[in-house]
């Protein structure tokens, strides 16, 4: 959540904060700041967006060559132009940017009140920030030995970057719980939340880790400290991020894009795993833990939102092809609970960003008591990344729309390799069946490309049901999660409520809802279970609804009972979620364009969670 970028060097700063704050839009936000420091602090800050920030910083001089800036998410106080970030001390001397929570803000402010600090906003970061100042002019010391101070009495999360009117060739980073990252160019130093503002200055960056410090000076020094002021060794790495993949490239959304992307990415995730002619699936994240998993007695998944849609498709995948026991936990709900871990179990942790505050904070309690935490994510160097014992990248490259699309299937597809190579290894799966089961998975991105050739059909569909106020989604087994996920989107983009079921429970409850006004979609590819889901189907549509089904191509009978027909291509049933989910990504997107919603960044979220 929320979005930081800060520069140094030898450039004007304004028009670099700018275009980092509109790369970083993606994250969700409601307001939109900047400081630029020369002789004086200039602030700027905005409800809104990214463009409203630009009309209002008209006539603020720009020639700086050191600033900070920051999209809010509002948690501490409401969205407006006094709540925006940045804050400044009470003496006017310092700026901060903040991502994350203070929990204990309120027993600070308290005290800096009897100390006689005077507060304008209603957000936790104006503590932060007179909380510096306090240390600074009380004790007479520098800016990061004041935020040394600082950070030693705040509880809670936080990525913060800090500028001193009396110090104007320095930045202060540090974080904890939540992500930072500075960037190292020729002469200059940027810093952000994450790498999408940076790449197009420089691909050489330095991650920090939890309660690590930066002190970044203008004669080209990187100093990272810890919190009890050990000097820590930077560690540069270089990303492979190009600039073009933060375009749209001719789409009018990024969430169109990202599902047109899908072969693609699909293709990108199995590359160098798995190869078809010669029978193997390799995953190199894996081999260091792999006697641990396959001698594994169950495994735990770890997941929020989409991510945890496709832990319990790995559900399926796992306790079928491996026969390995897998519960699967809302991170949010594992964290918080008291569950039962073993030495002997697997936790398996699943996020796009990597950065998820629940997941990281399950992940840390699970640590504690013994289990192998295996992660997947799709940044690479992010917290997850870091924490997990060993793990795998989605290689999807970066996903700016909010709802996510090429990330899920990156995702089952990382996980279909998984239960793959670890069901054939524990003998669950014979040779001959092994050999089938890749041989139709290598084929999978050429059916999802297929499918996408359908994108008309999907197109007309939505125009028929986009100014709908409820929708049902219907699956069984493997599509159970693809009727949740299809249900999420439309929630997620539309605003529209939509519930998923399985197919079966559409009885116990939600058949009292269906009337001519509901539309149905139903997934209805499952072979094991289709005698099941045509009943479904007919129980609905005696009740009148509209009902849209996703069916296997050449499907003759749901023809006579569906009011809207979507095909895929017939493929193996644990792959069918991998086709199955892309019209209802194509449905959900369709409706909510034509319903005039802003689909990369949907009202109240934010791509990455990064507080609890």
């Amino acid at each position: 959540m929320c979005g930081i970028v800060a520069y140094l060097g030898d450039k004007h700063a304004y028009p670099i904060l700018v275009e980092g704050l509109h790369r970083l839009e993606y994250r969700g936000y409601d307001s939109a700041g900047i400081v630029l420091l020369d002789d004086e602090i200039h602030l700027v800050k905005k409800k809104g967006k990214v463009r409203d920030l630009e009309d209002a910083a008209g006539g603020t001089p720009k020639r700086s060559t050191i600033g900070i800036g920051h999209t809010r998410w509002a948690t501490h106080g409401e969205p407006n132009d006094v709540n925006a970030h940045p804050h400044l001390s009470g003496n006017g001397r310092l700026a901060l940017v903040h991502n994350g929570i203070i929990e204990n803000y309120a027993i600070l402010k308290k005290a800096l009140e009897r100390l006689g600090h005077t507060f304008v906003s209603e957000t936790d970061t104006e503590v932060f920030v007179h909380l510096i100042e306090e240390y600074q002019t009380r004790d007479g010391i520098s800016i990061e030995e004041a935020v040394l101070q600082a950070l030693n009495r705040v509880i809670g999360a936080y990525a913060i970057v800090v500028v001193d009117k009396e110090d104007p060739d320095k930045l202060v980073a540090a974080r904890k719980q939540s992500p930072l990252v500075v960037g190292v160019g020729d002469d200059e130093f940027l810093v952000a939340s994450d790498a999408s503002p940076i790449v197009k200055y420089t691909n050489k960056v330095v991650y920090l880790n939890d309660h690590e410090l930066a002190i970044i000076t203008r004669d080209g020094n990187l100093n990272i400290r810890d919190i009890a002021n050990n000097h820590v060794e930077p560690r540069v790495e270089e990303i492979d991020l190009k600039i073009e993949e933060l375009e749209k490239e001719g789409y009018d959304f990024f969430m169109h894009k990202e599902i047109h992307q899908q072969p693609q990415t699909i293709m990108d995730c199995m590359r160098g795993r798995l190869n078809v002619q010669e029978g193997w699936i390799k995953l190199g994240g894996l081999e260091e833990y792999k006697k641990q998993i396959l001698q594994a007695n169950r495994m735990i998944i770890a997941g929020c939102g989409t991510s945890w849609h496709a832990g319990l498709i790995a559900e399926y995948l796992f306790e079928d092809l491996a026969r390995l026991p897998v519960e699967v936990e809302y991170a949010s709900e594992l964290r918080y609970r008291n569950p039962v871990i073993r030495e002997g179990d697997v936790v398996l942790a699943i996020s796009q960003s990597g950065e998820t505050a629940d997941t990281l904070a399950a992940l840390k309690h699970v640590k504690e008591k013994g289990a192998t935490i295996y992660g997947i994510v799709n940044v690479v160097g992010s917290s997850i990344a870091r924490i997990t014992h060993a793990g795998s990248y989605i290689h999807a490259g970066p996903e700016i729309g909010v709802a996510s699309t090429k990330a899920f299937t990156g995702q089952v597809t990382l996980l279909s390799l998984m239960a793959l190579m670890i069901g054939y290894e524990r003998g669950t799966i014979p040779l001959t069946r092994y050999e089938e089961l890749i041989s139709e998975l290598g084929q999978i991105p050429e059916k999802v490309r297929e499918v996408l050739a359908y994108e008309e059909q999907v197109k007309y569909i939505a125009s028929e049901i986009k100014d709908t106020a409820n929708a049902l989604y219907l699956g069984r087994g493997y599509n159970f999660p693809v009727a949740l996920e299809g249900a999420l989107k439309l929630k997620e983009i539309s605003y529209i409520h939509a519930e998923g079921y399985p197919a079966a429970e559409m009885k116990h409850g939600p058949i009292a809802l269906i009337d001519e006004n509901m539309p149905v979609i139903v997934i209805a590819t499952n072979q094991s279970a289709y005698d099941k889901i045509l009943s479904n189907v007919q129980e609905v549509k005696a009740r009148k609804a509209k009902v849209i089904a996703i069916t296997t191509k050449g499907d003759e009978q749901l023809k006579k009972y569906a009011d809207y027909i979507v095909e895929i291509p017939e493929t193996m049933e644990p792959f069918t979620p991998l086709l199955s989910v892309i019209p209802l990504q194509l449905l959900s997107y369709y409706i909510a364009v034509m319903r005039g919603c802003n689909v990369d960044q949907p009202r109240n979220l934010a791509k990455s969670v990064t507080v609890e």
